[in-house]
């Protein structure tokens, strides 16, 4: 799978979907369901690809976006796929990996130098081989991937090196992959759905979460935190899966149109996080949030040791070829 659509095209490409005329009703309108919120870019650039595939399929095929978990949690969309009951959706690595274990090697913590490593394994052929892989697994697509952002810890006390966490209880997602990071630097892990992080850390329920800067503003996680450390300890991104009930039914021309559309959809969100990204440490400052530069090498030195342990779902030659990558 090889992401070649530039930034310019993308861009243009969206930028022209407002100068066109409404369209008709697709004759059959795929349902993209997501945990994220109406004003992310995740969100807007979904919506605006529905007029991009009509436009590809004559008017078959349109796309109508369910955000905000209003369709399940994340657990629950990854299941309707099988069934159904959605036709595409964003997730994450490590939720796709409770389905095909290795494609999870891209969520773990420090698996990436940096954006540029992350980018080119996007473009590798070891991911289009481990997106082959979870086809095999489980009969539904991969068709992009989305950069979602660098994780970093957020606290109601600096976080500045390991020892800082021990005793925290930190919010994770709903996977197992997740728990590698905090295993490994000392705070005690506790999965909460997306949707109920805000209260479990506004009632003190845990003490921390971690999530990139934009999903941090969208959620307004900093209202109730008085931390933003920047520990990076995921370089983390979203596929787009299209369920297999969806992707038989549609011709190969249809499906090269629908995977051409989330591949220009990756690139416009991709493009809207890593701006964000570049502008909200100020911002949060700006809001009066203490945002803490984290020397990154002791996490760093943590976590390696679990790479290729007993929670890894990938093996050796498969974490090598990654690491390979330049």
């Amino acid at each position: 799978m090889k992401f070649n659509s530039t930034t310019a095209l993308a861009a243009s490409t969206f930028a022209v979907l407002g100068l066109l005329p409404a369209m008709a009703t697709a004759e059959t309108k795929l349902k993209w369901a997501h945990v994220y919120e109406t004003s992310e870019p995740y969100h807007t650039c979904a919506v605006a690809a529905n007029d991009l595939l009509m436009s590809a399929t004559d008017g078959r095929y349109g796309i109508e976006v369910f955000p905000a978990s209003s369709l399940g949690k994340e657990v629950d969309i990854n299941e309707g796929l099988g069934f159904g009951t959605v036709d595409i959706i964003y997730t994450g690595q490590l939720f796709a990996g409770r389905s095909y274990g290795p494609i999870a090697i891209g969520g773990a913590p420090f698996m990436f130098r940096d954006y540029d490593h992350w980018n080119k394994y996007r473009n590798s052929d070891l991911f289009s081989e481990l997106s082959q892989g979870y086809t095999d697994a489980t009969a539904n697509h991969i068709t992009a991937m989305t950069y979602y952002g660098a994780r970093h810890v957020t606290s109601n006390k600096p976080v500045l090196k390991p020892e800082d966490m021990k005793g925290m209880k930190i919010r994770v997602p709903n996977a197992p992959l997740y728990m590698m990071f905090p295993q490994a630097v000392g705070p005690n892990p506790a999965p909460i759905a997306f949707a109920e992080v805000y209260l479990a850390l506004q009632q003190g329920t845990v003490d921390a979460q971690e999530n990139p800067l934009p999903t941090i503003k969208a959620k307004k996680f900093y209202e109730v935190q008085t931390n933003i450390n920047l520990t990076g300890h995921i370089t983390d991104a979203l596929l787009t899966i299209v369920g297999g009930p969806a992707w038989d039914a549609m011709d190969e021309a249809d499906r090269k149109a629908l995977t051409d559309v989330t591949q220009q959809t990756s690139v416009c969100a991709t493009d809207a996080i890593i701006k964000a990204e570049n502008e909200l440490a100020d911002w949060f400052r700006g809001q009066g949030v203490q945002v803490n530069e984290v020397d990154r090498a002791p996490f760093i030195e943590a976590v390696k040791k679990l790479h290729n342990g007993e929670a890894a779902t990938w093996d050796q030659a498969t974490y090598d070829r990654l690491q390979a990558i330049e």
